[in-house]
């Protein structure tokens, strides 16, 4: 879409405005040529939103658009190569002034194919802003494309916290009373060695809300052994069902387990035990007669309660009690749209009621319209002129979108930000009910350039606040199982209308239809298979031009590392858990990579090629059970922000990463003891090598009994930018930790102090006898919202956390000194006098205690 569109060139514009003072372009001598092709794009700008208004009537006008979006592709490369021939110029010229540029100094000359110097570049730009130049001409005179000024965005992306974020499943009182129905009659069906009740009704109705509403019901739990909630989908995998049907009732499997001894691993864990099975949007009756039918059957008692829009699957499958949930009437359908905007003046409500009916109306009585319309009209005045506005939009009578996808959907979408809107459609690229963790999404979000720059804030930080935004406007659902919103899906209808509206650019799917997809201006692509190896499909030309490539694979594929050398304008690399089990040398020519994850790879090195990767800014290493070590080039990834090692058993590290000047996110970072300085390994990194690295946003410490006091209080405090923060000691099965050991551990603890605005904190496998002292100050930690602490077992007693004011979620499992929680624990009477008074846990929400054998009291 144009708008889109808009924001790329506006992207290219701003980069172009940062660099052509750089160093690196001034040795170019291209500085004019940069200027001239942003005058270019920004008199080009002018005429996007008119041709926009056009697309959807003159096709001649949409194919303007895609030349005009493929230049700003290749413009947005070009910029790339610019900067980086422009470094490996100044590497040839240590003369020259090395303070303007990241990065200077290292040797590109052997990373990067020599493609040319001053005037290669020079003439490579000036062609393209002649090429540039014939499209804008092209629409102005042929197409009669009016130039309009940009309208200006105010930026409407709001911090969000619990209490601003809609209840996400709020209903009407149908639904209340639907749901009330339900479990009493689940309830009355808990001794049945087989009962399945169906919920059955069109897309966007509700039916999944209602299902949650019932498995979450208080007064269900306990009733079951077991419980388990599986999306099935349209088109779905038997082994990745089986996987997380398992995964959910806490049975573990082997990643290259088939089907059927999934299938009887599933029958044993059931055998003689009671089940309560919510099987979400099946469209195949398969799913349960072929599939799960016969391992269920081991079950003592199964209940299954299944959501579908298909009457026929519901009736073979036997439901033996069908609910069928119907439109929303008017008086319903306002009483959700006022409570989605929070609106709480009887006043308002009473003088919006007439034209809310009217909008319910047009939203045709579907749940999921209504409250997307809501949070449009949220961002608006509580005014009828104000709502009339929204309803005069031409959007309500457009014919050219699919039926089911028009009116409130698309003004939804409509009606976001530009960068909220790239940020939408990037969703599309996840498979139908699939999970979407928010720290994927934010990387990924950041790796495309898709996030704007805010003042002083992290990028990361920014990214987070458009996460919670589409949750705020009901495009992202959050899991409600999970305190911190880390996770989320996408209505199945609104997937419909991002994919639809990225069609030209996205493919989600298999990649044998890959083949048969014209692949010119495919950018973003998704490879789902249960095959055993995967194979990028022939193309015309000799290169994908795709920017972000991820795989969805329920078994663990091969993939050949000729992928490396097929894809040269990627941004987004994700191979995540496929069998590859070497990095070729010339994965240091992805000019444009910012985003490689190898996590739960076979892997056993890296490459020294990795450290030309300048433009890198993710690297995740996670779960690399073959990595033992990281290559000295790690330490040349200048703008790296994010290195994952957790789960990798990584003991020999290079020197330097407090280089890494940008990096905010350190994950698995093993911590040593010292080294020689002679040597550039080391087995782990010192802690004082965090100092210079002031932007830590997540940090996770590992085997910190190796670390050794040291002489400041202050590593830690000066780090603002600081919210989550993980330690960790490594256990130790032969031989228990000495009394010295002990007392060092305890040091050094109380010397990590976090910064006052910490939000999450976990600490795990720790065998000091006493708590950090700064943990539990409730003045201190203000702003703490998540403790977890797992496996410290020489604690007496807890810490007293009762007083942290924001506290929401506690976790402690596996404490087996602990006999007794009493005062100390919610911060009364222990070194806190008279403090009875004071309300304990003042906004706790999750309270979670296991494997506690000892405790008594």
């Amino acid at each position: 879409m144009a708008t889109i569109l808009d924001s790329l060139i506006g992207s290219c514009v701003n980069k172009l405005q940062n660099i052509v003072t750089e160093e690196a372009i001034l040795i170019l001598r291209v500085k004019d040529d940069l200027k001239e092709l942003q005058r270019t794009m920004r008199q080009i700008q002018c005429f996007v939103n008119d041709a926009e208004q056009r697309r959807t009537e003159e096709s001649s006008v949409n194919n303007w658009l895609g030349d005009l979006k493929d230049a700003m592709y290749e413009a947005d490369d070009i910029i790339d190569l610019a900067r980086l021939e422009g470094s490996k110029l100044l590497s040839d010229h240590p003369t020259s002034s090395r303070n303007m540029v990241a990065c200077i100094g290292f040797p590109f000359l052997s990373c990067i194919p020599n493609i040319g110097r001053r005037h290669e570049i020079g003439i490579m730009i000036r062609n393209f802003n002649t090429e540039l130049e014939k499209i804008s001409k092209h629409g102005e005179r042929f197409l009669k494309i009016q130039s309009m000024q940009p309208k200006e965005e105010v930026s409407v992306v709001r911090k969000m916290t619990k209490l601003e974020l809609v209840e996400p499943n709020l209903v009407g009182k149908e639904t209340s009373r639907a749901c009330t129905r339900l479990v009493e009659l689940i309830l009355a069906h808990t001794k049945n060695k087989a009962y399945k009740i169906g919920i059955v009704g069109t897309g966007g109705i509700g039916k999944t809300t209602l299902a949650q509403k019932i498995y979450n019901d208080n007064r269900i739990k306990g009733h079951f052994s077991k419980q388990a909630w599986l999306c099935v989908s349209q088109e779905y995998s038997s082994v990745s069902l089986l996987k997380e049907l398992l995964r959910n009732i806490g049975i573990d499997y082997k990643q290259d387990e088939t089907d059927r001894e999934l299938t009887k691993k599933l029958a044993k864990a059931v055998k003689n035990k009671s089940i309560f099975l919510v099987l979400d949007d099946i469209w195949q009756h398969e799913v349960w007669t072929d599939l799960l039918r016969t391992p269920l059957d081991a079950a003592e008692v199964a209940l299954i309660l299944v959501t579908t829009r298909i009457d026929t699957v519901a009736r073979v499958v036997g439901v033996e009690d069908v609910h069928r949930v119907e439109l929303m009437s008017s008086d319903v359908g306002w009483e959700l749209l006022w409570k989605s905007m929070n609106i709480s003046e009887e006043t308002e409500v009473e003088n919006l009621h007439g034209i809310g009916l009217d909008i319910v109306r047009m939203c045709g009585g579907l749940p999921l319209a209504i409250k997307v319309i809501a949070s449009v009209l949220a961002t608006k005045g509580r005014t009828e002129n104000e709502w009339n506005r929204i309803i005069n939009k031409s959007v309500w009578s457009m014919t050219k979108l699919p039926a089911q996808l028009r009116g409130a959907l698309y003004l939804s979408y409509e009606e976001l930000p530009r960068h909220l809107k790239q940020c939408f459609l990037y969703c599309a690229l996840y498979p139908e009910d699939s999970t979407m963790y928010r720290d994927d999404l934010i990387r990924y979000w950041v790796a495309e350039g898709f996030v704007q720059e805010q003042d002083e804030q992290l990028l990361e930080d920014t990214a987070e606040e458009y996460y919670f935004e589409l949750m705020h406007r009901n495009l992202l659902q959050p899991d409600p199982l999970r305190a911190d919103y880390s996770t989320c899906k996408m209505h199945d209808l609104l997937r419909q209308l991002a994919q639809h509206l990225s069609r030209d650019e996205c493919y989600c799917g298999e990649p044998q239809l890959l083949e048969s997809k014209s692949s010119s201006r495919l950018r973003r692509i998704t490879i789902i298979t249960d095959g055993d190896s995967v194979t990028l499909p022939c193309v015309d030309k000799d290169h994908i031009k795709a920017r972000t490539l991820l795989f969805r694979c329920s078994n663990s594929p091969k993939v050949e590392n000729t992928i490396f050398r097929r894809l040269p304008y990627i941004h987004v690399l994700d191979l995540t858990d496929l069998v590859i089990q070497n990095i070729p040398d010339c994965v240091g020519s992805l000019i444009h990579l910012r985003s490689l994850d190898l996590d739960g790879t076979d892997i056993s090195y890296l490459p020294e090629s990795i450290g030309c990767l300048i433009n890198l800014q993710i690297l995740n290493l996670s779960d690399c059970e073959a990595l033992h070590s990281l290559p000295f080039g790690i330490t040349r990834l200048c703008n790296l922000r994010r290195l994952g090692l957790s789960g990798t058993p990584i003991n020999l590290v290079p020197k330097g990463i407090q280089k890494l000047l940008f990096i905010n996110d350190l994950g698995g970072f093993p911590v040593g003891g010292g080294s020689d300085n002679s040597t550039r390994v080391q087995e782990g990194w010192n802690l004082e090598e965090l100092g210079p690295l002031l932007q830590l946003r997540k940090l996770e410490m590992i085997k910190l009994e190796r670390a050794a006091p040291f002489n400041t209080n202050s590593l830690l405090t000066d780090k603002k930018h600081l919210k989550e923060f993980n330690l960790s000691c490594t256990e130790r099965t032969d031989e228990p930790y000495s009394e010295d050991d002990v007392i060092n551990i305890e040091k050094v603890f109380d010397q990590l102090i976090p910064p006052r605005n910490l939000e999450d904190l976990g600490i795990s496998e720790f065998f000091g006898r006493r708590f950090p002292s700064w943990l539990g100050v409730a003045t201190y930690l203000s702003s703490l919202k998540y403790v977890t602490l797992i496996y410290c077992k020489s604690f007496v007693h807890l810490p007293p956390l009762g007083q942290l004011p924001n506290l929401k979620y506690i976790r402690m499992k596996g404490a087996p000194t602990v006999t007794k929680i009493g005062a100390e624990f919610v911060g009364c009477g222990v070194d806190n006098p008279g403090s009875t008074e004071v309300v304990a846990f003042p906004k706790l929400e999750i309270l979670i205690i296991e494997d506690m054998p000892n405790w008594k009291e």
